[in-house]
């Protein structure tokens, strides 16, 4: 049996009609740059995450740059974000001339660590970026209580968490703005780069717009030099197509973890729980196991394709090694990166490829060391 990470082309064939009626309408219309359907796109995600603005852009990167730069975030100043995420997180700080500071993540759920958040602010922290990493919620209201405590601003990073909730919220809402990615592989995927900003701030919205709209307030009225960032009518279209979908596509991949939960609770590895009163997405179903690299190479050689996400914490990146940091300064992080293994999860993942990984992966572990969740 082979069995793909993840299935894009599955998704594909279960609403045809609706995606091929997009792109047709999109190409009979000429409606490549802007247009009806971005605009009809941002009322509708506006809707479904129950904030006032949407404003799309080209990526997940450009909407994390795009919301530093129109609160004012730059030279001088420091921006709290995890030790594990993907680059686009910190690298978007350094963009617009801020400092990275990186804090360690929880034990049990891989995301910002209130406590170590707390330790890091200084006179000049400005803002903190917490990522819902995995799909997993951040503990947001002890994060947004520090952060209001010390008048942090607070960007959430909800690239991997489309529809995640906490606390009876949707992630995206708790803080002052939020980025969203639409890469094709997330829970709601374009078939290109694509991305969004989400605030309920009007000032904030508007010179979010100006500026992925190279500063522009209207046509040709440039009231500051901006950036080309915009979201074509073609993956508008697409998005639009697949939204109504998201809800169905999110308790699907919860059922196929919970599948995952029930099959490999004594199997010897590390499973991922759910922090209470949320809801995880589970746009990655992640595991630890202390014999990572050959549990990887096992599952491979058996046609089960795995990921790593990500195989090397970002404090210890070589674009920062200059700051010369130990394995003690993020010790979870450090830890974890050499134990993570992401397993095949996608809403059309059927229950007989599920046994089939779960029976190969315990065919491995079983006879080795076994690992709790917690590293005991």
């Amino acid at each position: 049996m082979k069995v793909p990470f993840a299935d894009l082309y599955a998704q594909y064939l279960s609403i045809k009609q609706d995606i091929d009626q997009a792109i047709e309408t999109t190409i009979r219309n000429s409606s490549y740059i802007g247009g009806q359907a971005v605009r009809e796109f941002e009322g509708a995600f506006a809707a479904y995450l129950g904030i006032d603005h949407v404003i799309a852009c080209a990526n997940g990167t450009d909407s994390i740059e795009i919301l530093l730069q129109a609160f004012g975030v730059g030279k001088g100043d420091e921006v709290i974000v995890p030790a594990i995420s993907w680059i686009s997180t910190s690298e978007a700080v350094s963009t617009v001339g801020a400092t990275p500071v990186f804090v360690d993540i929880e034990k049990d759920y891989f995301t910002m660590d209130p406590a170590g958040l707390e330790k890091a602010i200084t006179p000049r922290t400005k803002a903190v970026i917490p990522v819902h990493l995995y799909g997993q919620p951040a503990d947001m209201p002890a994060i947004m209580k520090i952060a209001e405590a010390h008048k942090l601003l607070v960007i959430e990073d909800c690239a991997q968490a489309h529809g995640a909730r906490i606390a009876g919220r949707t992630v995206g809402t708790f803080g002052h703005a939020a980025s969203f990615s639409f890469y094709p592989g997330k829970n709601l995927g374009a078939y290109g780069d694509a991305g969004c900003m989400a605030t309920n701030d009007p000032v904030i919205a508007e010179k979010a717009r100006m500026i992925s709209q190279h500063g522009q307030k209207g046509k040709h009225n440039h009231l500051m030099e901006g950036r080309n960032s915009r979201l074509d009518g073609l993956q508008a279209a697409i998005l639009l197509a697949k939204l109504p979908h998201l809800e169905e596509w999110t308790e699907a991949r919860i059922a196929v973890s919970h599948k995952y939960d029930q099959l490999l609770r004594d199997a010897g590895v590390a499973i991922p729980p759910t922090r209470t009163g949320a809801r995880h997405v589970f746009h990655l179903y992640v595991i630890r196991n202390e014999d990572r690299e050959n549990l990887q190479r096992a599952l491979t050689n058996a046609g089960i394709e795995t990921a790593i996400h990500y195989p090397t914490a970002l404090p210890f990146l070589p674009c920062y090694q200059h700051l010369n940091f130990k394995s003690t300064d993020f010790p979870v992080a450090h830890c974890y990166q050499k134990s993570i293994l992401s397993l095949p999860i996608f809403p059309e993942l059927q229950d007989d490829s599920i046994a089939y990984v779960c029976e190969k992966l315990i065919a491995y572990v079983s006879p080795r060391k076994k690992m709790s969740y917690h590293g005991e």
